[in-house]
């Protein structure tokens, strides 16, 4: 069992799961290190749900039947999943081809999502249909992994890779989705890393 802890919201400034995911690692670039923003697994279910990617009865149910062992090793996993999209979005928003060993591995992770999916009779009010549902994998505890990793198929192969950006604060570089109308926008939020480096020139420009 899981213990959900009240914490402090996560900064969903990316405008794409994927980039927030990526964003949960703070300061990143910084030169005494990152700041962990996923430390556990209860973390990761926080993230899920306020990115709204797991309502609260799916995240409460997964906080009630996953095991410690299994959260761990959960989280792990997103972990890596982070840092491979990590590593092909920063080498994209430069310009420069993505390892191929972090294709491979974003590759893995959505096939291993894709097998866990059952194709299902769905009827509803607008008319019968199939649709692709988790099934009893809904209270796995690679769920957000695998959730994760349809959001990164999805960003990665959309015209959104055209406005991909990293913040210009050197430290902090989070991504996001440039939807600015002429598509100047520079950091990840203007009243953190925007005010920061304002100060930072103002002061500079001291005598």
């Amino acid at each position: 069992m899981v213990t959900l802890p009240d914490a402090t919201p996560f900064s969903l400034c990316g405008g794409h799961p994927l980039l927030d995911l990526v964003n949960t690692l703070g300061n990143r670039f910084r030169a005494d290190g990152p700041t962990e923003l996923l430390p556990d697994y209860a973390a990761l279910l926080r993230f899920m749900e306020q990115t709204e990617l797991l309502d609260a009865a799916q995240v409460r149910a997964l906080a009630r039947r996953v095991a410690k062992t299994e959260a761990e090793r959960s989280l792990d996993s997103a972990r890596e999943l982070r840092e491979a999209a990590a590593s092909t979005l920063y080498a994209t928003a430069e310009g420069s081809p993505p390892q191929p060993a972090d294709v491979r591995k974003l590759t893995r992770y959505l096939q291993s999502a894709q097998q866990r999916q059952e194709l299902v009779w769905a009827p509803s009010a607008a008319g019968t249909k199939f649709a692709w549902e988790w099934g009893a994998s809904q209270t796995h505890a690679d769920l957000p992994v695998w959730i994760l990793s349809q959001q990164a198929s999805a960003l990665l192969t959309s015209e959104a890779m055209s406005r991909l950006r990293a913040c210009g604060c050197e430290t902090c570089r989070w991504l996001f989705v440039d939807t600015s109308k002429n598509h100047t926008r520079r950091w990840c939020d203007m009243k953190v890393c925007g005010n920061r480096m304002k100060a930072r020139r103002f002061q500079a420009r001291r005598p």
